[in-house]
């Protein structure tokens, strides 16, 4: 378990973000403690004036409003009634047992959290101390609730730090139905919050790394025409193993609608980090020796961008996808603009094997002539698979001639 704390002086701004997600689905208040009324009967003018009224009886207090949230591995799924009686622990643990508090459970990650809202203004007007209290009291009681309700243990985690993220284990994994659903809600919860995808096949660019694969089935299929989404672990040669699980199924419901909306929020979102892999790729290309799409590859993996090449069965490059792990975004080349689609990297490498031949024949014989810039694109256009194949050629070739010329001027400087 992680137990986040933050201190605010608005009350009203921290009850209205719980209460607004009640609203569209994404939490439920599931406890009122220290409240006159039950739960059930409590508006949200009823709840904001019980705050109020202790935070009246201190007008000197700065922060008098406490908002916690205790997040759980996303391999934890627990009942409404364990998050309330984990939340009224950690609570008396805390100092807090005697104030009023609300616990709401949330939707909106892909693990398993509850926030608590509550204040530090004692019913005789003095405040509960806050400084340090992670320290003091949040993080004994964190270890201690851990050991009785058998919580997966937080230690060695920074309180902030996300869960880590591994490919699932292929060789290991045992394929029922429980064990599948654990490995691939690891994932699940890492990629779908974190990552900037805007399509299906740019989610599965990030979700295959991790041998993970989100499939609507066939066109024909009752899950297709349902709009259903299943999620499936790969193995090593990325063929589906294991039992397929419906995205209904787990804690986060990434189904096809909840994906739709994400798309649509992500493609504003990945305006601002494209920039990133267009110049990355820029760079590369300021090399004149960057004559294949597997040396562009090995390029940008200095700047943490992977390199996704789609080929058709016969093997020829038809797409382009870039996973930029630096801002957490997957980019089509084609988005890029022309010049970064499949075919404009292909021309452009094409053309660097081309200038390459043309610069060292013509350090040979002065007689050559180069071609002019327009004859060239035309050229590559024209034999474009021919000049890729001779790229690695070039490479050797190239290499041989840079090692003849630095040796001369060597011996001249001798």
């Amino acid at each position: 378990m992680v137990a986040v704390i933050k201190t605010s002086s608005s009350i009203r701004s921290i009850l209205n973000y719980n209460e607004n997600k009640v609203e569209i689905g994404k939490a439920e208040c599931i406890s009122a403690v220290n409240y006159p009324l039950e739960l059930e009967k409590l508006s949200f003018t009823s709840k904001l004036n019980r705050f109020l009224k202790l935070a009246e009886l201190n007008t000197n207090a700065k922060r008098n409003t406490v908002h916690i949230s205790l997040n759980f591995d996303p391999s934890e799924n627990h009942s409404k009634e364990k998050l309330v009686e984990i939340a009224d622990t950690y609570m008396e643990k805390l100092g807090f047992g005697r104030q009023p508090y609300l616990v709401y459970q949330h939707y909106d990650a892909g693990h398993p959290h509850c926030h608590i809202v509550t204040n530090n203004i004692q019913r005789d007007g003095k405040r509960i101390d806050l400084h340090l209290l992670g320290i003091r009291k949040s993080e004994p009681a964190r270890k201690e609730i851990e050991e009785m309700f058998g919580l997966v243990k937080a230690d060695g985690r920074k309180q902030k730090e996300q869960f880590s993220l591994n490919p699932i284990d292929v060789s290991r994994v045992q394929y029922g139905k429980a064990e599948s659903k654990k490995a691939i809600n690891s994932i699940l919860s890492k990629v779908l919050f974190d990552y900037k995808y805007s399509s299906l096949p740019e989610l599965n660019a990030v979700l295959n790394l991790y041998n993970v694969h989100a499939d609507r089935g066939s066109e024909e299929s009752r899950v297709f025409k349902n709009n259903g989404l299943l999620y499936k672990i790969l193995d090593e040669n990325s063929k589906p193993i294991g039992v397929p699980i419906k995205a209904s199924e787990f804690y986060s419901r990434p189904t096809l609608k909840f994906l739709e909306e994400k798309f649509r929020v992500n493609e504003t979102k990945k305006e601002y980090c494209k920039s990133h892999v267009k110049n990355a790729l820029r760079h590369a290309f300021s090399d004149e020796r960057m004559t294949s799409v597997e040396r562009l590859s090995e390029r940008l993996k200095d700047e943490a961008i992977h390199t996704i090449l789609r080929k058709s069965s016969e093997g020829k490059l038809y797409g382009i996808t870039f996973i930029d792990f630096k801002t957490q975004s997957v980019v089509n080349g084609s988005s890029q603009g022309k010049e970064f689609s499949a075919k404009g990297i292909q021309e452009t490498c094409a053309m660097n094997i081309l200038a390459l031949e043309r610069k060292y024949q013509s350090s040979l014989s002065t007689a050559s002539e180069n071609f002019q810039n327009i004859e060239l694109k035309e050229y590559v256009k024209k034999n474009l698979a021919d000049i890729l194949l001779r790229g690695e050629k070039v490479n050797e070739y190239v290499s041989k001639q840079f090692k003849q010329k630095k040796k001369k001027r060597l011996f001249k400087g001798i």
